[in-house]
């Protein structure tokens, strides 16, 4: 069942030629700070995990974090690589593999529910891809940062 079912290629909207576009409407809404747009394919009771530790958010929590970047008319730009479905019936989860310019190669992952409205997002977490080979300077300087007195 790894491949995209017809329903969620639809809440996708994926473009005919993605290789051109690069994107899909979750990604390209962000990267046009499209707010309503953008948070119109999550449900109400929506969680989203960001990179950062303290990045939990409620949809709440989440719009009032973007809403200043979108109104400034930016936001963020994350290219899709890969994508992979799993699921049936009015619950599906996804992983895909995403690009950004500042960070790299990224990982989101998500849950998509079948609600009245269509197929809305429940839950979504992005994360960064670290290559194993710097993995532990990578969580040595993560925990140097996280340490009580360290400087910012």
């Amino acid at each position: 069942m790894g491949s995209c079912l017809s329903p969620c290629q639809a809440f996708w909207q994926q473009d005919r030629d993605r290789k051109s576009s690069g994107g899909d409407g979750l990604h390209r809404d962000a990267a046009q700070a499209q707010f309503a747009s953008y948070f119109n394919r999550y449900t109400d009771d929506a969680v989203f995990l960001g990179t950062d530790k303290s990045e939990r958010w409620t949809l709440s929590e989440f719009k009032a974090y973007a809403q200043p970047v979108f109104s400034e008319g930016r936001g963020w730009t994350y290219h899709v690589i890969e994508r992979h479905w799993e699921g049936s019936g009015a619950t599906r989860w996804f992983d895909e593999v995403l690009h950004n310019d500042k960070l790299g190669h990224c990982r989101g992952t998500g849950v998509v529910v079948r609600t009245p409205a269509g197929w809305r997002i429940a839950h979504y977490a992005l994360t960064m891809l670290i290559p194993n080979s710097i993995a532990a300077e990578v969580g040595r300087q993560t925990q140097e940062v996280e340490q009580p007195n360290a400087q910012p």
